[in-house]
């Protein structure tokens, strides 16, 4: 892996705590530590204990629920009734700017503890902000290599959703991409190299919380090597001990080391890592003895949604929450049902199946994390600033940078790129927006029967790609694979292939910068691909 390369405009991102809250959330009848608002306390954390043990039973229990709304009545309810510990936002939660974040500040206002409003903002093919500025997620970070890349974007995400009150993101995906048809992970993943998705992970949990935002590691104990999608069934991953050791577990021992708030487990099965057949949410093994022994993690453990097919069938839904608290989660992630999920863990911590010091040691990591956010400081963010906060020209640079320190030349027969000079055609995902590219940048584009190179885009074709670069004939044909990298596994036909593992406007537009000349290409590839191996990349001569 290449030496970090620092981007030169790091300089100018401003933090969320600073640009996107306001003053003026006086949670006059919630807790507060003493000196919050004047000389801190040696130890911030030290009023926790003392509350916790003046809470309800069913204040406590309420806390373990992070649960979706559908709209802000729905949300107030849930937070009157079931005093949850948090929310989280989807598409149609969001407004413009200035409505999400008033919205955000209503929720927090009408919660006597403050509550943690998280998104799975993932950035890439996992984006849930509407108005975000946009980055080329994860697999694209990878490419790069650079840390600083990684924690550039995450603190541009954190601090855009500070903005608007958002106080966690259910990122960064530390899951070691080992296989190439896995439906769900993929792009996601920073890559297939244990040391390069550790590094990468480490710098967005910096970035992220250096924003004032949680961040949440996941899938625990590592997604990365299934071909079932967790969503829809229950994924078996044979590695062994010593294989989770080497090729799994080293992206979380470095999201720990860097200090992260929250881990996410995965609703898969590992046999060698537990027996019993069950997900890893609701192992004891895999929560408690290696991710809290083994790792060492102290922090807040949430489970995936618990929506998902992959933990609900084999016990109900009723069972399922109950099941995950004895294996040592904390919060519980989307319920299909909040009153069904909320009577079951509380009945279990009366009837002493669940016994009340357990609910309190989760009850205290969760605060914990509030506290350590400011949260119980200030949750309030600034309608009016919102809106000028996201998108600003700092941000979208920042994200073009990292956009085209991702493009990756993999091969390049004959020196047919750069393109300035020729006459090309485009066809494929997303041609009109790379036409405009390259004409920006001084590349004349024609009809394919005119043209000297056709630039072949795909996104996610597979084995469709050598029939597709096949009908173009027999002049020279560049690919550019706008998603997995794969699909250059069949382009042994082109003359030139490159990925940009993104097809977004600002990954469109840096491949455009590349093929035209303007910009050299760096990226290195985070997974094999094309017959090449991790870390394989040209450059221009």
């Amino acid at each position: 892996m290449r030496a970090t390369r620092p981007l030169a405009l790091a300089a100018a991102l401003t933090l969320a705590v600073t640009a996107g809250c306001g003053g003026g959330d006086d949670r006059g009848d919630g807790p507060r530590p003493s000196g919050s608002r004047g000389v801190q306390p040696k130890d911030p954390d030290a009023w926790i204990p003392g509350h916790v043990a003046k809470m309800s039973l069913e204040e406590k229990v309420g806390q373990l629920f992070v649960t979706r709304f559908t709209s802000r009545a729905d949300a107030l309810a849930k937070i009157r009734k079931y005093r949850v510990g948090g929310l989280i936002y989807f598409p149609g939660n969001f407004g413009a700017p200035a409505k999400t974040a008033a919205q955000s500040n209503a929720l927090q206002k009408a919660s006597k503890i403050p509550l943690l409003l998280g998104v799975d903002e993932e950035q890439g093919i996992v984006s849930r902000t509407p108005f975000i500025t946009a980055f080329p997620g994860n697999m694209a970070l990878g490419a790069t290599g650079s840390p600083a890349d990684a924690g550039a974007a995450a603190r541009v995400t954190g601090t855009e959703l500070r903005a608007v009150g958002i106080n966690l993101d259910y990122a960064p995906d530390a899951d070691v991409n080992v296989n190439p048809r896995n439906p769900v992970i993929g792009l996601r993943s920073f890559g297939a190299e244990p040391g390069l998705v550790s590094k990468l992970t480490a710098g967005a949990v910096d970035g992220y919380q250096a924003a004032g935002v949680a961040a949440a590691a996941k899938h625990f104990p590592g997604h990365g090597d299934t071909a079932t999608d967790s969503h829809t069934g229950l994924p078996v991953i044979k590695h062994s001990r010593p294989m989770w050791e080497r090729l799994d577990a080293p992206p979380f021992r470095a999201a720990i080391g860097a200090g992260v708030d929250m881990v996410m487990t995965a609703h898969i099965v590992v046999p060698k890592l537990d027996g019993s057949g069950d997900p890893s949410t609701l192992s004891r093994n895999v929560l408690v003895r290696l991710l809290r022994g083994t790792l060492g993690y102290k922090g807040v453990i949430t489970t995936d949604s618990l929506e998902m097919a992959g933990v609900r069938d084999k016990y109900g839904d009723a069972a399922v929450p109950v099941r995950a608290i004895e294996a040592g989660a904390d919060q519980l992630l989307m319920p299909p049902s909040l009153p069904r999920a909320y009577r079951a863990v509380l009945a279990a911590v009366r009837s002493g199946k669940i016994p009340e010091t357990r609910l309190d040691g989760s009850v205290t990591r969760i605060l914990k994390l509030k506290q350590r956010r400011g949260l119980f400081q200030d949750t309030a963010a600034d309608p009016a600033k919102a809106a000028a906060v996201i998108g600003t020209s700092a941000h979208k640079a920042i994200a073009r940078q990292v956009a085209e320190h991702a493009v990756t030349l993999v091969r390049n027969d004959r020196n047919v790129l750069p393109l300035k000079g020729k006459k090309v055609a485009v066809t494929g995902p997303a041609a009109g927006t790379l036409r405009a590219a390259l004409r920006r940048n001084g590349v004349t584009v024609t009809s394919p029967g005119s043209a000297d190179v056709t630039v072949l885009t795909t996104l996610n074709a597979g084995g469709a790609t050598a029939a597709k670069v096949r009908a173009l004939g027999s002049k020279p044909v560049v690919v550019a694979a706008l998603g997995r990298p794969y699909d250059l596994d069949s382009a042994k036909g082109a003359a030139a292939a490159l990925a940009t593992y993104s097809s977004s406007a600002v990954s469109v537009n840096a491949l455009g910068r590349v093929l035209s000349g303007a910009v050299k290409p760096t990226g290195r590839l985070p997974v094999p691909a094309a017959g090449k191996q991790v870390g394989h990349g040209l450059g221009y001569r």
